[in-house]
């Protein structure tokens, strides 16, 4: 295999790496729709300040998110958003995968119903 390759799918790991938690992926469905505040994820997640803010270190040391200040406040953002199509085209695979076994797809409309 020649090196691009290599460093292709190295960078793909890395960045699957990365996005491989529930929190980040929430993280990035709610920078899909436009720029946030650290303050702003926090209280759309219900989730702490900190743990957000390691999430979002993470996320943007592989480039996923792009963060910009204005005086004391950083905003991030998407730096593309078919990251996030790429997430809903996995989430898209993953339920149908559900849906065919019989019994994992009842529980989990079960569970739907319960939440």
């Amino acid at each position: 295999m020649d090196e691009f390759k290599n460093s292709l799918y190295g960078l793909h790991s890395r960045i699957l790496k990365v996005l491989a938690n529930p929190r980040r992926l929430m993280i990035l469905d709610q920078l899909h729709s436009g720029e946030k505040t650290v303050s702003e994820i926090v209280d759309l997640l219900e989730i702490p300040q900190a743990t957000v803010s390691q999430h979002l270190a993470a996320i943007r040391e592989q480039g996923v998110v792009t963060a910009t200040r204005r005086g004391n406040t950083v905003s991030y953002s998407l730096a593309d958003p078919r990251i996030v199509q790429a997430c809903d085209l996995f989430r898209e695979f993953l339920l149908n995968r559900i849906r065919t076994s019989q019994d994992l797809a009842e529980r989990f409309d079960m569970s739907i119903t319960k939440s």
